[in-house]
């Protein structure tokens, strides 16, 4: 570790210098960056019930799961959601019945801790309902004590209040494999049983409020209904949903790009009668081996991948260092970002049916999901780095296209705000709808400033959105990263791109920064600070939120110690190859339950944040 005495000095040059020679050396030489996204073992324990349920478990790939699963295990024998983070009752059941099926004993040391501290949690009653629906897949539970997504749901018009067109994207391919699944239900039976995870009754179930309790109402008059569904129009249903799935399946094998949808399609195409050798699972299944990393730490599963977001973030970085828009590095970069523009019309159509396609998808291969916070990062990537003049013009029509009614973006859709699906049974694990947030509104109206559109109507609709959603303490929330510190890292820069440097929003975000600053003078902020406000900005200093709350401190022009120790903190803590070490999880998949590591934040957004602050020196 380097200790520096002045922070804006020669230290601070060396140190950016040594990142992006890091940086540069990490791009793929078709263009690209793709750091790892690491998420929780679920993620690897419910491909080994795939592989289970479907007949296929490989012993070697099994052991090198099971490898992965037990090195993350804690000392108290359970397995979190996200790295330090508190004992999730979830996770821990999904690792252990891994871990049985992989053949450790239930009386080995670790698995008894494991099965201690679920009973602790209370137990297989507690468990989530995604958790249930994999046990009943391995003859654990019955799938009579699950909700019931019934496939006719899938015939109801695209407005109707409960039409799958009401889910967010993630969840709306989720649901529709899950309503082939829940009414076939396919059983493929585990060796062992669980008797030593189940409490000896129910836990009460929590107060509904009235919706709640009529929906609830609504299943158990559904399972009667599955009894002895009307025959035909179950087969139509079926027949929809199958329709459905086939026709989204991405270039990669995927859905979506994103485990959920994924493994529950796989299975519900092959509870149809799908072969394995089926051409639509045989793309699945390679798709799925092209997520798969496996070293000497064991076999891991990414639940999606960041290529196209890392790459923008990457050439963003690069530019603000101060890398020249000519280098080849970034020219290789900006062309190959504007090669992913998707041209076809997607689920986000259904709202903006009169839309022309225009944007940027996440990863590889997920056109059918294109997504509003990559096409602005890809805007102002292709714009500074002047490439791709005509996909940035129709990346920002379509940007404009997909704001919501309250001023505000969202990641995938429109407007898809509805409050009733979340009072169903099945959603009690992550968000199910896709509303504005003040990061992705940040994002687009800093490449709406970018375009010289910072005055026009849209642009104020969002900026009075992103006024209104600043927290009480000068703060934003982070949908998509953790959490106060990621929004108000994108909300301050926007804000100043419109042209508020002096407002008092503002003033208000950086008074907030320097009353939450580590003694250290880094900056953290523990992911649970989503359920409890108490962990609000309050966690272990890190590279990547160090850099969020210097990107905000350099776009108010702040000039105080309170950067300058950011950057000392940055300075220091540099690894000697040029990069940092970041164990802990910043990035955000769904608020309260499911977060990931982007492995690429420790380093893109340092190189952004020191390279702005040398270059307003």
């Amino acid at each position: 570790m380097t200790v520096v005495d002045v922070p804006r000095s020669a230290a601070a040059r060396e140190t950016l210098d040594r990142a992006c020679a890091y940086l540069l050396a990490q791009q793929h030489p078709d263009g690209w960056w793709k750091g790892e996204l690491e998420t929780n073992v679920t993620i690897d324990a419910e491909d080994l019930f795939l592989r289970h349920h479907l007949g296929i478990l490989d012993a070697r790939q099994t052991a090198a799961t099971a490898r992965w699963i037990r090195s993350r295990q804690r000392g108290d024998g359970s397995w979190a959601t996200f790295y330090g983070g508190p004992a999730d009752l979830s996770t821990t059941v999904e690792a252990y019945l891994a871990l049985r099926l992989a053949g450790d004993a239930a009386d080995a040391e670790h698995m008894r801790a494991a099965a201690a501290i679920v009973q602790e949690l209370g137990g297989l009653y507690a468990t989530r309902v995604f958790t249930r629906m994999w046990l009943a897949l391995l003859g654990l539970w019955s799938w009579n004590d699950v909700p019931v997504l019934p496939p006719e749901q899938s015939l109801l018009p695209p407005r109707a209040p409960l039409s799958i067109y009401a889910f967010a994207c993630w969840a709306r391919q989720t649901v529709v494999a899950l309503q082939i699944v829940t009414a076939l239900r396919p059983v493929r039976p585990v060796p062992f049983d669980t008797a030593e995870l189940a409490t000896k009754e129910p836990l009460p179930v929590p107060g509904r409020d009235a919706w709640g309790r009529a929906f609830t109402l609504l299943d158990g008059a559904l399972h009667r209904y599955e009894r002895r569904p009307i025959g035909r129009l179950r087969r139509r249903a079926l027949r929809a949903a199958e329709r459905w799935i086939v026709e989204r399946q991405e270039a990669d094998g995927s859905w979506g790009g994103i485990q959920p949808p994924w493994v529950w399609s796989i299975i519900a195409l092959h509870a149809l009668g799908y072969p394995l050798e089926h051409p639509v699972l045989v793309r699945a299944f390679a798709g799925l081996d092209s997520f798969t990393l496996e070293d000497e730490a064991g076999r891991r599963i990414e639940a999606c991948q960041s290529p196209v977001w890392d790459t923008a973030l990457a050439v963003i970085g690069l530019l603000d260092a101060g890398v020249e828009s000519s280098h080849d590095a970034v020219r290789r970069a900006a062309h190959w970002l504007a090669g992913r523009e998707v041209r076809i019309r997607g689920d986000w159509a259904v709202r903006r049916p009169k839309l022309e396609p225009g944007g940027f998808p996440f990863e590889f291969a997920n056109d059918n999901y294109a997504d509003v916070d990559d096409t602005a990062e890809i805007v102002i990537a292709l714009r500074r780095a002047g490439v791709g003049a005509d996909a940035v013009r129709r990346a920002t029509a379509w940007m404009l296209g997909m704001q919501s009614r309250g001023g505000g973006w969202a990641a995938f859709d429109a407007d898809n705000t509805s409050r009733l699906v979340e009072k169903l049974p099945f959603c009690d694990f992550g968000e199910v709808t896709d509303p504005p947030s003040a990061d992705v509104t940040a994002h687009v109206l800093e490449a709406l400033a970018l375009e010289g559109l910072a005055d026009t109507p849209a642009a104020r609709r969002g900026i009075e959105y992103l006024l209104h959603e600043q927290e009480p303490d000068g703060s934003w929330i982070g949908r998509w990263g953790a959490n106060h510190l990621y929004g108000t890292g994108a909300a301050v820069p926007a804000l100043v791109a419109c042209g508020l440097r002096e407002h008092e929003s503002v003033r208000r975000a950086v008074d907030w920064l320097a009353t939450v600053q580590n003694d250290d003078g880094g900056f953290g902020e523990d992911l649970r600070s989503y359920r409890d406000a108490a962990w609000c900005a309050r966690g272990a200093s890190t590279a990547s939120q160090t850099a969020w709350a210097l990107l905000a401190l350099d776009a108010a022009r702040e000039r105080s110690s309170v950067a300058d120790d950011a950057v000392r903190w940055l300075v220091e803590h540099q690894r000697p190859d040029g990069t940092w070490d970041e164990p802990y999880f910043t990035g955000t998949g769904f608020p309260g339950d499911f977060y990931i590591n982007y492995h690429l934040y420790r380093h893109v957004f340092p190189v952004s944040a020191l390279g702005r602050v040398l270059a307003h020196e």
